[in-house]
């Protein structure tokens, strides 16, 4: 599985380990994903990065796919990881209204942001993460890659933490 530069990607470009998700705004599994991969993130520091690319289940959850494009437009103002905390701390407020309303705390320029909100770029990008789920057979979220290798196990489960632990050699912890 290759990082592209079109990826949103978060910790250390050298990194003993590469963590993907497959993930959607709206899906209450997706927000402990997200709470977890913070903790991971405060304990493993500089072993972990992390790769989010946006899979809405748009039949399931009315709101994630605005939610993946409010978070790609505020990626065009450098702000990607500040929408993406306040779109899953705010889980059950994401419609339009909501996320015009995040944009604003967030101090983005809000006529660039509402263009950008319904810009091809943006629909693209939410569509070709979609596109490369379906490639690496992503059917539900979140979906976790580990070092390029689909992790199977349940990601809630302290064996996910350990298993990830194992990836980083004495030297480096």
């Amino acid at each position: 599985m290759e990082i592209n530069n079109r990826d949103h990607v978060i910790g250390s470009p050298n990194s003993t380990i590469v963590l993907v998700e497959y993930g959607d705004y709206q899906c209450p599994f997706c927000r402990k994903a997200y709470q977890m991969v913070r903790e991971l993130h405060k304990e493993l520091g500089n072993n972990l990065k992390f790769v989010f690319r946006n899979f809405p289940l748009t039949e399931l959850h009315a709101h994630a796919y605005h939610a993946a494009l409010a978070a790609e437009a505020a990626a065009a103002q450098d702000k990607f990881w500040e929408m993406h905390d306040m779109l899953f701390e705010n889980q059950d407020a994401l419609d339009d209204a909501y996320l015009l309303r995040y944009a604003e705390e967030l101090e983005l320029d809000m006529p660039r942001f509402e263009k950008d909100f319904g810009s091809e770029k943006c629909r693209t990008k939410v569509e070709q993460d979609y596109e490369s789920g379906l490639h690496y057979q992503v059917e539900g979220t979140p979906t976790f890659f580990v070092n390029g290798e689909l992790y199977e196990g349940n990601f809630m489960s302290p064996d996910f933490a350990d298993y990830l632990r194992g990836f980083i050699t004495e030297d480096e912890g």
